[in-house]
Formats: structure tokens, sequence, C-alpha cells
């Protein structure tokens, strides 16, 4: 059973609180896309998309949309004033020299040391891996947002991945339906929880090793 609309927002509100004014930030498709529509006081921050958009802003309002416009995913977004255009070499060499602050993506899977996979299921056919292996590597902080587990019911946040990985150890935060894990260089710390699921909801559904924080917050 997929994510509800309520909580994929959720998801979206929490990531939303890693951002700082003045960051410039790369969103993937999917839940990170609704990032911009949870920015709470947040002023003078760069939306980034590797397609060749500097300054995205929130999605535009049905039947609003502009044909022209739009994000890495293939779908329409908005421009803030002052934003710009650029061919995906430009794009991409902003990623490549590091000046990305913030990148929050999807996942298949996630390992306890940071490890990524999120770009293919073997069998299935795929254009490519497209930007994130840079994005991964190359910015200075990576955020996970996805679900708990997959449509089988495994765990995504697992011990080693057995996908194809995308980068090893890149990930700094895993933010699912169910909490947030913080990735150091001990392992995983769980350091929140998200009502209505409970401490032994999170640890039945990861396979992965994780520490409970002594601040672990229940939200």
């Amino acid at each position: 059973m997929g994510l509800g609309v309520k909580e994929k927002n959720k998801m979206a509100a929490r990531a939303a609180e890693e951002i700082a004014d003045g960051m410039v930030v790369n969103l993937g498709i999917g839940i990170p896309s609704l990032i911009p529509n949870h920015l709470k006081g947040i002023r003078n921050v760069i939306f980034h998309a590797e397609n060749g958009i500097l300054a995205m802003g929130k999605s535009p309002v049905k039947g609003e949309e502009d044909a022209n416009l739009c994000n890495a995913g293939g779908y329409p977004v908005t421009l803030e004033t002052g934003g710009s255009y650029c061919d995906s070499a430009t794009a991409f060499s902003i990623i490549r020299r590091g000046l990305l602050d913030l990148t929050i993506l999807g996942a298949l899977q996630v390992s306890e040391k940071g490890d990524l996979a999120n770009w293919i299921i073997p069998g299935k056919k795929v254009p490519g891996m497209g930007g994130a292996t840079e994005l991964a590597m190359k910015t200075k902080t990576v955020i996970v947002v996805m679900a708990q587990c997959d449509k089988y019911g495994r765990s995504k946040i697992v011990k080693e991945c057995t996908l194809p990985l995308t980068a090893k150890g890149c990930v700094n935060v895993i933010i699912t339906e169910m909490g947030v894990l913080k990735v150091t260089e001990t392992g995983l710390t769980l350091t929140e929880i998200f009502n209505p699921y409970t401490l032994e909801d999170f640890k039945k559904n990861t396979e992965a090793n994780y520490t409970a924080a002594d601040t672990l917050r229940f939200i």
C-alpha cells in the first residue's frame, strides 16, 4: 500500500525544516518536489534543477501550468522572480563544482553506512542514471525522503544495499513516514518518531541496525 497525500506532505514539510536561508538546493522527483510548498519563513533559497533552472518556485495552480517550464522529472514548475535558465551542461557544472548546499531525493534503499541505491531495479528498463551520482557525491548534504518499506513490505533501510549503488556513504539524513534517522560515523541514530507510529513499529519495519537518540522526539 502506497503513501497517502497527507503522509507525503508531512514528510515534505519535515524535509523543508532542513533548509536554511541562502541555501542552493536540488530537489528530486516525487515527494521532494512538494517541498517548496512547505517553506515557512525561509527566504532567499534557490532551487536548482539539473535540466537547467535556478530559482524554481511552488507547483503551479492547476490550469496555469507552462508547457515549456518543467523540472528534471518533466513535472510543471513555476519560476521565482529573478530566476534564470541555463543548459544542462551548465546545470551539471554547478553540481560538480560542489556549489549545492543540499540535495533531497528519493531512494530504493539506504544502508546503515549511508550508501544509496536509487537509480535502477535489475530487470527494469530505465533511460539511465541521470544526475543521481553527481548529486549524491558532490552536494554538501544529502537527505533521502522515502517510504519505510517497499511495495512488498520489505524495509528500504537495510544493513547492506542489494540493489546497484548510486554512491557510497553519501546520505546524511533519512526521512520516512515513520520517522527520522541521522547517519553518523558510528551508524544510524533514530531522532524522531512520527505520530501515529511507535518505536515498536519502527523496529519491526527496519532491517538496519540503529540506536535511538537520548533526545528521541515523538512528533
